[in-house]
């Protein structure tokens, strides 16, 4: 089973994705801060979401610290493309769930 690790501060987005991916057969990590988000990467998930504006760590300085552990991330975002300093993927909130899962099953099946 694909691990998916969620980095995000919404204890209410991290709940709703978990059902969410939890129905698609996913297995779901969580981490509420950018510090729980690095250490949860050595639980070594298939693929990262994660937010950019938390209030400890932003997601793109979680970025830098873990991109070279070569996992997917896409960034969970109310930013516009523009805002993006690197070639990243990314899905823009309110979160289509659709648009979600096809990118997921693009990246990790």
């Amino acid at each position: 089973m694909k691990k998916i690790l969620i980095i995000d501060d919404d204890s209410q987005n991290r709940f709703l994705l978990k059902l969410v991916l939890e129905k698609e057969n996913y297995k779901v990590i969580e981490a509420k801060t950018g510090k729980e988000g690095i250490e949860a990467v050595e639980k070594k998930p298939d693929l990262i979401l994660l937010d950019i504006m938390m209030p400890d760590i932003s997601g793109f300085e979680v970025y830098r610290r873990i991109k070279d552990k070569n996992i997917p991330v896409v960034f969970l975002t109310a930013l516009g493309k523009g805002d993006f300093q690197e070639d990243v993927d990314y899905i823009l909130k309110p979160i289509d769930i659709k648009e979600l899962i096809k990118k997921i099953k693009s990246k990790i099946g």
